[in-house]
Parts: C-alpha cells; structure tokens; sequence
C-alpha cells in the first residue's frame, strides 16, 4: 500500500477520496488481473464500477455531470491503479479526453459526451500516431475534406489506447495539409459512424490489458459540428494538453516505481541464500537504499509538480522534465528490483515480471525521452 502520510500535494479530502479509490480497486479489479492481460482488454463493468465510484473524469464541472474536482483527484486515482500493477486506459480517459471535450467542446458535444464518461457508459481515445508520425504529429497524413456542411476522413492510426472499446474517438486530420501543423484539426468520430473500423487488438510487450488498436478511415462521413476547438488549431490544442498530459504519465511512473521497490524489498527478505536471507546481503542492501532515496527524491518533485499543475504554472518544459525524469527512473526501478528477485523474477507469476514489462513504454508514449531533452532544451 502507498504511503502518504507525509505527501505535500494532498489534503484530508484526497486521502478520503483515496480510501474510496482502494476499496473500490480491490473489489473490481484487482481479483480479476490476470483476466484483464489475458483478454487484452479491461472490461466494461469495471469502467462503470469506477464512474459510480466517481473515479472517472473527477474534474468535470457539475454542470458537465462530473464532481467539479481538482486534478489532484486524478492523481490519487493514477497513482493507486498503477501501484494496483494495472495498465487500465482510465487515465487517457481522465487526464487527457475529458479535458478536450471539456474545454474545447461545443454546448452539444460537452452535454452528449460528458456525463457518459463521467458513468463509464462512455469509452473514449485520441488517435493521434500513424504507421508514419508518432512523436511528430506535424507529419500527421490523415486528411479531412470538406464536402459541403461535412468532413470526409481517410486515413489510418495506429497504438491507439483504449482503440477496442472507444465509443468515441478524437482524430488527429489535415483539414488543410497545405497549411501543415496549421492545418491540422481535431474531430470527433463516434464508433458506429460508416466507414470507420477497428483494427487489431495490437499485441504488445507489455500493458497487456489496455486495449491498444489500429484504426481505420475510409469515406468516414461526420458533420463540421463534429470539430472539436477550432478548425485549423489541432495542433496548437494538442500542444496546451502536453503539460498535464506528460504529467500524468510521471504520476503513474511513481506510483508503478513504488510497487517495484515494495516487491523487491518483501522478496529479499523472505527468500533465503547462503544461509541467510538474500536482504542480508550488503549488495542488497545498498542496491535498496539507493533505490529508496531515488523515491524519496521522486515524490517529492512530484508533489511539487503536482502543486504547481494545481495552480496553473506548471510549464510545458518543467512537465516535460518530470516525465523525463520519472519515466527513466521507473525503468531503474523495476530492472533493478527484477535483478533482486533472481530467475523468479524472470516467471510471470511474480508481479515484478509486469510492472518491468509495463514499464518499457512510459519512455516512450507521451513523447519518448529523446523528445523531452529536446523540448526541456530549448528552455535553458
């Protein structure tokens, strides 16, 4: 269990919203998995456990049908699940989608859409990466022309989280590929719209239980009303997302880092070597103490970062920053914590085994590392 007796971000309100967060976890989701990576998939009763729960987007304004929370209600919410050892899609649909729908919808958008996400009768993804753009969405090739009052979509996505279940989804289309990033927009597509189809459920390394798609657009025909924002400012839209974006990818990093060292530590000190437990051993514990203070360090930028996104000056290339550094020290975290559990930690009936696996692509989504040097550069 998380520790956050002594957490800077928080007040009494989240850890009571914490306690509900666990209790519902425990009945709805951790039993069952094994079942959500064997299907490749996180059902859809357990979406609506959570939205009656009020753990689906709890930012939503009242008015919208959400709680009106904070973000650090979110966070609460990312930190549990991915301690829980879970690569369940509800953080895009938390910290990422709703806030589009919320801020760039239309009177009609934020009312058909967000109260079913707020319940989970909703499921809703961002296609954003082609076979051929993934960190530069500049090179998005997904066109949408207009024909009359309409768009007609064509194109192509692909590793697209929560791309089985969507019921919408919001697609990354040139409006005006003369125009480049310019030209970019952000269009809702419902997934009963002619013409649209899921692909595969792709077949991963790790996160095996979020549904990770391809999806397809050929003569899908929507409305102009279905532009999300503005026409045109897709790119500049996707852009005012990043912070919070690669902030939330930094929460479930430290909550996945945490669950690593807590393994490890029960491991090595219950299983046996040489005639003494493998804790013992002064390599052992050194390699733990360093790993603890790597923590220490960690939650506390963290709250810091979380604090600062709270009162809207968290910058893109300060959030930039902490998923650069929370995503690489995530990965040492659990490579090293496999490393304590020997060849156990090798079989996949050790929970190391997925955190290590899940791990590999938080350098990755978001913007991969390489990325985020580049843009925390530029600031310096």
């Amino acid at each position: 269990m998380l520790q956050t007796a002594h957490r800077t971000a928080y007040n009494e309100d989240h850890e009571a919203f914490r306690d509900t967060v666990r209790k519902v976890l425990a009945e709805h989701m951790t039993p069952f998995l094994d079942q959500h990576e064997e299907e490749g998939i996180v059902p859809r009763e357990a979406w609506k456990a959570l939205g009656e729960a009020g753990m689906l987007c709890p930012t939503i304004a009242e008015e919208n049908g959400g709680l009106g929370l904070d973000f650090g209600f979110n966070c609460v919410v990312n930190e549990e699940v991915s301690y829980l050892g879970s690569a369940a899609g509800f953080t895009l649909q938390n910290d990422i989608t709703a806030n589009y729908f919320e801020r760039l919808g239309s009177e009609e958008q934020r009312a058909k859409y967000l109260p079913r996400m707020v319940s989970g009768d909703v499921i809703s993804a961002i296609a954003m990466t082609e076979p051929g753009a993934g960190s530069d969405l500049q090179g998005v090739k997904t066109t949408a022309v207009a024909d009359g009052n309409h768009l007609i979509i064509n194109g192509s996505k692909t590793y697209i989280t929560n791309g089985q279940n969507a019921d919408v989804v919001i697609v990354v289309a040139k409006t005006d590929p003369s125009q480049g990033a310019k030209g970019t927009s952000l269009i809702l597509v419902d997934a009963d719209t002619p013409g649209f189809e899921k692909g595969r459920n792709l077949d991963k390394i790790g996160q095996h239980s979020a549904d990770t798609s391809e999806l397809f657009f050929a003569d899908v025909r929507v409305p102009k009303t279905n532009i999300l924002g503005g026409e045109g400012r897709g790119f500049i839209h996707l852009m005012e997302e990043l912070p919070q974006e690669r902030l939330s990818i930094a929460v479930t990093a430290m909550g996945a880092a945490q669950r690593a060292f807590d393994e490890a530590v029960n491991f090595t000190k219950d299983r046996k070597a040489f005639g003494q437990t493998v804790f013992e051993f002064q390599n052992t514990k050194f390699t733990l103490a360093d790993l603890k203070a790597k923590l220490q360090v960690g939650w506390a930028h963290l709250d810091w970062a979380i604090a600062r996104h709270l009162r809207g000056e968290l910058t893109t290339d300060e959030a930039s920053a902490a998923k650069l550094w929370h995503t690489e020290m995530q990965w040492q975290m659990v490579d090293a914590s496999l490393q304590l559990h020997g060849g156990a930690g090798y079989m996949n009936e050790y929970a190391i085994a997925r955190l290590w696996r899940d791990a590999r692509v938080q350098r990755i989504y978001g913007g991969t590392s390489e990325i985020m040097k580049e843009v925390v550069s530029r600031s310096i």
